[in-house]
């Protein structure tokens, strides 16, 4: 029986659709939620998963078509409607039978669609969590285990990409990989199958059987006959034992894995670092960020001192060389990550919705610089977080947000409305290597500069390692980013929706600047100057609200 897929209600107010890509073609087979096509509205571009499984029989909108909402995209049905050339098929049966052992080798390309049709009957089946409030769909960005391989309960099996958090996803049970049913690079739905973990014994049932299943589907009936009850017999060995030989040599690299974030992980491969020589200081042994950095400085540290030791006149030149270290990327094609695909397309649409303009102050700090050097031991001793300039510019934002509402506002132009917020929501920018991300600080008007401080600098370091929930990444009503801290006098920072302002810190500086004395006269004297930035929506601030 056929059944049709109609494009969805995409949001509240979407009507319809444009193809933009088949991932799927006529006569391909298909399995129930498996991502179908792609489709572009005017708020969300997404993928429509297969409603059922089966064969993809029509495609009636092609790609670049326009699709109203609940029209007809494509038609999946079984097998046997597929084409009517299916009894051809089954004389050709005994040719592919024959030899099924050189067509098992000649398929290794094949573990992923092989291992799904047996997923659902023998193993557990590896969900995609929900991943926060808004988050429905997640990218497969690498499998850290591959079919056949041994996994421990909660062992981290495949890293996952969403539009807000980076994470790793757990085995929910110990056994043995038996499909992977999500590939790298693709997305899935929330509820979506992943993979498959089952016994160690049924392991050669996931794999066996789907190789010869794999090139004969349309004539399934004539393959269970014959092949399916030798080619279990024949592949058992093989595979117990590759499965032995890849658990015993790499059982450090699991445990290892169990415990690095996709960000620590990368770090490492980029300075070389073997993570197995690692002493993890995280909670439960974690390999942290830090651990790596401080491998890495320990070891260029100890360059130099070992060359001065032997007196090689060549030394000199090994010391400056980092300074000029060529990156890899040059001359490079990458494909752009999901992640860095969002943060375009926010901000372009936050230019094009809203009227943004930046006023620039120039504000003498030099009263907090002098208050911060003179407590900033005791107040790590006491708070167990260093003490950064961030917190006195957070506690500035929202205590001046509660007088000046119409900064701490969102406007909604369809419906004609402006929301002042009854809390300051500070969003904090903070520079991950995948990219730009934003979590909120909650209430952050009830904080005082030590609670500011403890929250900033939390937020930030599980940001950076990919341990910030989803929802922490959204919600704000303001927005604080440091553009001084890699020296930057200021910029021009850009909105980020449906928020109205936002404050760029620059580098704060030594500089002579005019003063003027007790008795009233001008000096020039050397002070702590930095730069603040604020841009804002002028189609709700005016120009004396942001000054």
């Amino acid at each position: 029986m056929s059944i049709s897929v109609v494009m969805p209600q995409l949001g509240e107010s979407v009507t319809e659709g444009t193809v933009t890509r088949w991932l799927k073609q006529v006569g391909e087979t298909v399995t129930a939620d498996e991502p179908l096509l792609e489709v572009s509205t005017d708020k969300v571009d997404t993928e429509i998963p297969a409603p059922a499984s089966g064969v993809l029989l029509e495609i009636v909108a092609g790609e670049d078509a326009v699709v109203a909402v609940g029209g007809v995209l494509a038609v999946i049905g079984d097998s046997n409607e597929a084409a009517p050339a299916a009894p051809a098929a089954a004389p050709a049966a005994p040719e592919v039978t024959a030899p099924p052992v050189a067509e098992a080798s000649a398929a290794p390309a094949a573990p992923a669609v092989q291992a799904a049709a047996p997923s659902s009957t023998s193993g557990t089946e590896v969900l995609l969590p929900a991943l926060g409030e808004s988050v429905t769909e997640g990218t497969i960005t690498r499998w850290l285990k591959q079919v056949g391989e041994t996994v421990a309960a909660d062992e981290a099996l495949v890293e996952v990409s969403t539009d807000k958090v980076d994470t790793e996803i757990p085995a929910p049970v110990a056994g043995v990989l038996l499909s992977i049913n999500a590939p790298e690079d693709s997305t899935l739905p929330v509820g979506g199958v992943l993979a498959v973990i089952g016994s160690q014994n049924s392991a050669p049932v996931a794999v066996a059987p789907s190789a010869p299943a794999a090139a004969p589907a349309p004539a399934a009936p004539a393959v269970p006959a014959t092949p399916v009850a030798p080619a279990p017999a024949a592949p058992v060995a093989p595979v117990a034992a590759s499965a032995a030989a890849v658990t015993t040599p790499s059982s450090s690299v699991d445990n290892s894995d169990a415990y690095v974030t996709p960000l620590v992980r990368k770090l490492a491969a980029e300075n070389n670092v073997d993570l197995a020589t690692v002493k993890g200081t995280g909670i439960g042994g974690r390999i942290r960020k830090q651990d790596v950095l401080d491998v890495v400085a320990a070891r260029s540290s100890s360059a130099p001192t070992a060359a001065a030791s032997t007196g090689v006149p060549s030394t000199p030149a090994k010391a400056s060389a980092p300074a000029v270290v060529e990156s890899n990327l040059r001359g490079s094609t990458e494909k752009l990550t999901r992640l860095r695909k969002v943060i375009a397309q926010r901000m372009v649409e936050s230019l094009a919705v809203s009227a943004q303009l930046t006023s620039v102050a120039e504000v003498d700090v030099t009263n907090i610089v002098t208050m911060r050097d003179k407590h900033k031991k005791s107040f790590e001793a006491q708070e167990g977080v260093k003490l950064t300039y961030m917190p006195f510019f957070a506690k500035a934002i929202v205590d001046t947000l509660k007088s000046h509402p119409t900064l701490n506002a969102s406007m909604d132009l369809e419906a004609g409305t402006v929301t002042y917020h009854d809390a300051e929501h500070l969003a904090i920018a903070v520079d991950t290597d995948k990219g730009l991300l934003v979590p909120v600080i909650r209430n952050a008007g009830d904080l005082s500069i030590a609670g500011l401080s403890r929250h900033i600098s939390d937020l930030a370091a599980r940001t950076r390692t990919g341990q910030v929930a989803p929802d922490e990444l959204s919600g704000g009503t303001f927005t604080l980013t440091n553009t001084g801290s890699r020296g930057a006098l200021f910029d021009t920072p850009i909105i980020n929706q449906p928020q109205v302002a936002i404050l760029g810190v620059g580098a704060i500086v030594k500089r002579p600047v005019v003063v003027t004395d007790e008795e009233g006269r001008d000096l020039i004297a050397v002070r702590h100057m930095v730069y603040l930035s604020l841009t804002y929506d002028h189609r709700l601030v005016d120009g004396a609200d942001a000054a």
